[in-house]
């Protein structure tokens, strides 16, 4: 009892502490209205920084010029609910939660793409409640000042999807020679399944060979594609045991021990579990995806998860 009254008191100061910052120093998301997130690279350093600019960047990719299958394979993975919430999943935010109260310290991160948007734009890699709760309040505001399609759009465009690669268009470039309009649902389910760890998770294209890990994360995001009615039944069986481009390349040179990837648990559940609303397209999917049930579903932080 007098733990749960303690962790309400810490809630409440937190809460107050969010509020004096919200008044007097969160950032203006309507500047989004108009503006664009451009991700600036250092290769030397190996560090990114967002900025926030008046023209649209170079190598920009709007929604219409994207694949509806890679849009349809990074909602089913990072955020099934993203049509449905407000810039936040109650419910996946709630389970968040409770497994940190019980495992004593942050779990999974359970962000949204809104968040995610949110946090590589304006917040650092800081995991703190505080940073969480302002994240939430930004998160909120951005959803109804720039609406679904251009968080999505600009998650599209700031996502990290490799070494030094940032946005749709540069990695649809560097692992499959393609513009982000020409590519299949099968190479759409391996970017999205890169997102979580990016640089770990990339190891399978530097091999020329998907992991066992790798394998099993996308062929999951497929099948998920045919629940939310991105992909027919049809279609997936038809990609059922294909190789991807990169695969019948020549062999690459060995991986350094510290490019090893391992599949992190904690990090596979937050980022490609199945939310319980499906994620309907009023926006962008070119046919629209098609309503799915919460009985179909089985069952996330930055330019990765959280």
């Amino acid at each position: 009892m007098r733990f749960l009254k303690l962790i309400l008191i810490i809630g409440l100061l937190l809460v107050s502490a969010a509020g004096a910052y919200y008044v007097f120093f969160l950032p203006d998301v309507s500047l989004l209205k108009t503006h664009y997130p451009l991700v600036e690279y250092d290769a030397k350093t190996k560090k990114s920084n967002i900025t926030v600019v008046s023209s649209k960047p170079k190598g920009w990719a709007t929604t219409k010029e994207v694949s509806k299958w890679v849009i349809g394979a990074i909602i089913v993975s990072e955020d099934w609910a993203f049509y449905q919430h407000e810039g936040y999943d109650a419910k996946q935010l709630k389970l968040a939660i409770q497994e940190s109260i019980e495992k004593g310290h942050l779990g999974r991160g359970a962000s949204t793409i809104t968040q995610q948007v949110i946090k590589n734009i304006y917040f650092n890699n800081d995991r703190s409640v505080l940073r969480k709760a302002l994240e939430l309040i930004l998160a909120t505001q951005i959803e109804s000042v720039v609406g679904k399609n251009r968080i999505l759009e600009f998650y599209l465009n700031i996502a990290e999807m490799g070494p030094g690669i940032y946005g749709i268009r540069a990695a649809a470039n560097y692992y499959f020679s393609k513009a982000p309009s020409s590519l299949n649902a099968q190479e759409g389910a391996f970017l999205a399944m890169l997102l979580p760890s990016p640089l770990r998770y990339s190891q399978s294209f530097r091999q020329k060979k998907l992991s066992r890990f790798a394998r099993r994360t996308v062929d999951s995001i497929l099948d998920k594609m045919v629940m939310a009615g991105y992909l027919t039944a049809e279609e997936r069986e038809s990609l059922r045991g294909a190789s991807l481009a990169f695969e019948q390349m020549p062999e690459p040179e060995i991986s350094t021990p510290e490019e090893t990837e391992t599949a992190d648990p904690e990090q596979q559940d937050s980022a490609h579990e199945i939310k319980q609303e499906p994620p309907l397209n009023p926006d962008v999917s070119e046919p629209e995806a098609p309503n799915t049930t919460e009985s179909e579903a089985s069952e996330p932080d930055d330019l990765s998860a959280d």
